[in-house]
C-alpha cells in the first residue's frame, strides 16, 4: 500500500514538474503530505520566473510549509520530489522538520540528464550522504524505477 501510494504522489509532482517547464522554470515539482497521505501543498519549480536562486520546488515548498505548521507537524510529514533533493533543498528540509523525503530519479541521473548546463550545475552528492551528518533521524526513500523514465522524460529537450 505505502508503496502505490509513493507511486501516486510522485506521478502528482511529475506533472507540477511539467507544469513548471510549462511556465517557463526548470522541470521540477514537489508537494508535502501530512502522516495520512493528504496532500497539504504543492509547489513548482520558480528560480527562472521569480528570479530567486534558492525558488527550487523543494525549498520553497519548505518555506511555507514552515510557515504554515508547527516543527512537530512536520516532522510527522513527507516531502514527494521529482528528483533527489539537491544539498541545498536537502539542507532547507533538514532545517524545516521534515521527517520523510520520497523522490522519483536520483542527482546522479539527473545530471546526466542536464550535463554541463550553468542553469543547473548538479552536485553530485546523494542526500542520504547530506543527511548521515545531521542530528535528524531523517527517512528517504528512492528512486523509484517504476516512475523514474517519467521523470526524466519531462527534461528531454529542455536542458539543450
Amino acid at each position: 500500500m505505502a508503496k502505490r501510494l509513493h507511486i501516486e504522489r510522485l506521478k502528482r509532482c511529475i506533472e507540477i514538474s511539467q507544469n513548471a517547464r510549462d511556465h517557463g522554470n526548470t522541470p521540477f515539482g514537489a508537494l508535502l503530505t501530512d502522516k495520512e497521505g493528504t496532500i497539504l501543498l504543492e509547489q513548482e519549480n520558480i528560480e527562472i520566473t521569480e528570479n530567486i536562486c534558492t525558488g527550487h520546488a523543494e525549498t520553497t515548498l519548505a518555506a511555507k510549509a514552515s510557515q504554515k505548521y508547527s516543527k512537530d507537524f512536520l516532522w510527522e510529514c513527507t516531502l514527494y520530489t521529482t528528483a533527489e533533493p539537491c544539498a541545498m533543498c536537502t539542507g532547507t528540509i533538514y532545517w524545516g522538520n521534515i521527517g520523510k523525503i520520497v523522490y522519483a530519479m536520483t542527482e546522479k541521473r539527473l545530471l546526466e540528464l542536464t550535463g554541463n548546463n550553468e542553469q543547473n550545475p548538479t552536485f553530485d552528492l546523494p542526500s542520504k550522504q547530506i543527511l548521515r551528518h545531521g542530528q535528524k533521524n531523517i527517512q528517504i526513500i528512492g528512486p523509484f524505477p517504476e516512475v523514474e523514465q517519467a521523470a526524466a522524460a519531462v527534461h528531454q529537450g529542455f536542458w539543450v
